[in-house]
């Protein structure tokens, strides 16, 4: 019996291990095959949120790559996300834009989840901006308000649910990199200033985000647990796409739409639903737009870099 258990343990491991061996050798395949059809090589790249996606629409000579058309590239499920890469330039940086991520709730591994995060540091993406639609927890924060995401919990990283678990690939990054700092100070300074300065200063706030497994809303006792914890907005995504691209050395600026307030309270009788979600993506959508389109054209670049080759 023991001995029919450790063949299946082995089994398990070299299947564990060549999955993890060919997703390696697909991150390179995707990033070569973009780079044959298309002229662009970003430099920042941009992951959009539920109905976040026209974040898109302001890039410019713009070439559009449905996920499916994709080798190697995971597909999106989820309402509001559109499911396509789209290239393109922005007040002079060249950019690449998912319109959709992928959720571990949606069946996809971690590896999936992060992929597009790695093949953007095989083009040269020096910059990474994550935002996402997101819950608020803090009693300050209400729907229409964007929160700046200056540190995160990643509740699944914390029981083992980590997209650097396995083999290291040195050539991305170290071992055990470090993730205090992971969200640029400068870049989410610059954004307060932006913020001033476009008159929409009132809206905006730093805090901290909670990634928790989803699909399901939290009920009102894990609320009051992530309140009681410090978090100020949660969600389902962005934590492990940080990760990975602070192991990669990539800059990361995050920030959160919020769309709902989180019902901490036993007699309260609203409830979240994922069309409101939208809908107040869709409100905001310009705001976002305008914050994200200026912080670009601020930040400071490395022109000479094409392609990260590692």
């Amino acid at each position: 019996m023991k001995v029919q258990f450790v063949q299946s343990f082995v089994r398990v491991l070299d299947v564990l291990l060549v999955t993890l061996l060919s997703s390696r050798q697909c991150k390179y395949k995707t990033a070569d095959w973009l780079m044959s059809q298309t002229r662009h090589r970003p430099q920042v790249a941009i992951i959009c949120g539920s109905g976040l996606g026209m974040l898109a629409d302001t890039l410019k000579c713009q070439d559009t790559f449905a996920y499916a058309d994709i080798p190697g590239f995971p597909q999106s499920t989820v309402q509001g996300h559109a499911g396509r890469l789209v290239f393109g330039e922005l007040k002079g940086k060249s950019c690449v834009c998912m319109q959709g991520r992928f959720h571990m709730y949606e069946g996809h591994s971690l590896l999936k989840t992060t992929f597009p995060v790695r093949v953007f540091k095989l083009l040269g993406v020096e910059t990474l901006i994550v935002t996402n639609a997101a819950g608020s927890l803090a009693d300050g924060l209400k729907p229409g308000d964007i929160m700046i995401i200056k540190d995160h919990v990643n509740f699944p990283g914390l029981v083992g649910l980590n997209p650097l678990s396995g083999p290291n690939d040195d050539k991305f990054g170290p071992r055990f990199p470090a993730m205090s700092g992971c969200y640029d100070k400068g870049l989410r300074c610059q954004a307060m200033e932006i913020a001033k300065e476009l008159g929409v200063a009132g809206l905006m706030q730093e805090g901290v985000y909670a990634m928790v497994g989803g699909p399901n809303f939290e009920s009102i006792a894990e609320a009051r647990l992530l309140h009681r914890l410090g978090v100020d907005a949660v969600g389902m995504s962005t934590a492990p796409e940080v990760v990975v691209a602070t192991h990669c050395g990539l800059r990361v600026f995050g920030l959160s739409l919020i769309t709902n307030k989180v019902v901490k309270c036993y007699e309260d009788t609203d409830s979240v639903n994922h069309e409101g979600v939208l809908e107040v993506g869709r409100l905001r959508s310009k705001t976002v737009q305008q914050l994200v389109t200026e912080l670009i054209s601020r930040m400071e670049i490395n022109n000479n870099n094409t392609t990260n080759a590692v």
